[in-house]
């Protein structure tokens, strides 16, 4: 064997023991300080060791520089020293800073930069945060996981019942079997069971009401002990304030739509328009996956180099609303088999863009094709610029605002020339820049953006819900796009 070889070889089975003193450590500040590591905003919470080498892998700290569990592992130490609250702290992050540090110990300068985070606390609340998902299809079921997942880190978001319409016989347990399996999202890393008498399922031993009713109205959640809930209406039935308003009975206080809100109806992209949101009312949408996915990245264009027009067009997934096989729908073209064809059809994400960002009023058109695939879709922006750029100069701006800033767990940025739609399943990010797709010429420029449109989606929901429970963590260290 070389001696580069054998060095490698030194360096992998280092960053592999390093990986795998981290986890304990990780699961630890999780459970017992309800503090959540990542690394550029990549959660390393209930991840293998060989997980956590591979986010260190496509971890970038810029184009060209990337980092290791040789870099992260002791500051990672130093971190388990402190005595801490519940908060988000970004490996990533303070491996930069520490490299730009001088005339300091690796043990002041992390007690500096997280000295911010105030002590004796292990919850961000008193009393839980009840939930309620009002439908469990596709993102109820992903909203529950999350929720779920959660349980054990402060639990401040507490799942306390699932509203479905009357099923047949072993309802339950259909509903527990479509939670435990997922054909495009897997297996639930949690237990489930079903609870007879209660007429419930447990969920990582959290007790979760299925309560039976075919509309809002016929629900009164304070029977079941549940009280001040934010409702999830995962059902798109209700779009209007009036119609949403009806989730409003006894033991609810708010609700969310996870659809396209219609007439004065709040649509928060988290990350973009949330300020505000628990003064905005207590009727409100998470807008659409698309919208969600769009969003963060027009802003942090817009904001650099000010969009003089554009056209969206959203390559997206097949969803329930479309046939299996050809038959009558009351959409056009949505009557044709989804799985065997390209469907055009219409999308409101880039109207609901200046609901967001209102600037951007009228500057924007926009269309959708359905494509043959279960998840995962594409956006297509096409920008015309303020100033002329480059490809280069584009996405290393996108590059630096996906680890630093505000849009930091919003915009994912991908550097690699062979990934295709289902890589990026299970993708936490609104939206992930497709960087080596990126196309400039002068003041035009086009990129192309994917998105998982189940998780990625229902993971923005969850921030809106936390953001209105009151329980948003704060991030270390701070960061600021320069």
């Amino acid at each position: 064997m070389s001696d580069k070889s054998e060095q490698t070889l030194q360096e992998w089975s280092q960053q592999q023991s390093n990986a795998e003193t981290m986890v304990p450590i990780i699961g630890e500040l999780y459970r017992d300080r309800g503090v959540i590591v990542t690394i550029f905003g990549h959660s390393l919470v209930n991840k293998s060791p060989l997980e956590i080498l591979e986010l260190h892998r496509i971890a970038r700290v810029n184009v060209e520089e990337s980092i290791s569990t040789i870099d992260t592992y002791p500051i990672l130490s130093e971190v388990a020293r402190l005595d801490l609250a519940p908060a988000r702290i970004d490996l990533g992050n303070l491996v930069t800073q520490w490299r730009a540090a001088t005339g300091t110990t690796i043990e002041d300068f992390v007690k500096d930069e997280l000295a911010g985070i105030a002590t004796g606390k292990t919850s961000l609340r008193d009393n839980p945060q009840d939930v309620v998902l009002y439908g469990f299809g596709r993102i109820g079921r992903l909203v529950a996981r999350i929720l779920a997942g959660k349980t054990g880190g402060g639990d401040n978001l507490r799942l306390r019942a699932i509203v479905v319409r009357p099923g047949g016989d072993n309802d339950l347990a259909k509903r527990a079997s479509l939670l435990r399996r997922d054909s495009i999202h897997g297996p639930f890393s949690g237990e489930v069971t079903v609870d007879h008498e209660d007429n419930a399922l447990i969920i990582n031993g959290n007790l979760v009401h299925v309560i039976y009713a075919s509309s809002p109205e016929e629900c009164d959640y304070s029977k079941y002990g549940i009280q001040d809930a934010i409702v999830v209406d995962n059902t798109g039935k209700w779009r209007t304030e009036e119609d949403l308003a009806k989730h409003l009975v006894p033991g609810a206080s708010k609700v969310i739509l996870t659809a396209p809100g219609k007439g004065d109806v709040p649509n928060i992209v988290y990350g973009v328009n949330h300020h505000g949101m628990t003064e905005a009312g207590n009727v409100l949408s998470a807008a659409s996956c698309t919208t969600n996915a769009i969003v963060p990245v027009l802003k942090a264009v817009n904001d650099e180099f000010e969009i003089q027009s554009g056209h969206i067009e959203s390559i997206h997934a097949f969803t329930n609303d479309q046939n299996l096989i050809d038959n009558y729908h009351r959409k056009e073209r949505r009557g044709r088999a989804a799985p065997l064809n390209m469907v055009v059809t219409e999308t409101g994400a880039a109207k609901a863009v200046a609901k967001c960002l209102p600037e951007l009023q009228g500057k924007l058109t926009g269309n959708a094709i359905r494509v043959p695939t279960p998840n995962v879709s594409l956006a297509v922006m096409s920008l015309n610029l303020g100033r002329d750029t480059t490809a280069e100069a584009l996405n290393e701006y996108l590059l630096k605002t996906s680890i630093e800033g505000d849009l930091q767990n919003q915009i994912d940025y991908s550097k690699s020339t062979e990934v295709v739609s289902s890589d990026f399943v299970g993708n936490r990010y609104a939206g992930i820049v497709d960087a080596p797709a990126t196309i400039v010429q002068g003041s035009h420029a086009v990129l192309y953006v994917w998105y998982d449109n189940e998780f990625g989606y229902s993971r923005q929901v969850v921030r809106c819900l936390e953001e209105l429970a009151g329980i948003v963590m704060p991030n270390f260290p701070k960061r600021n796009v320069g």
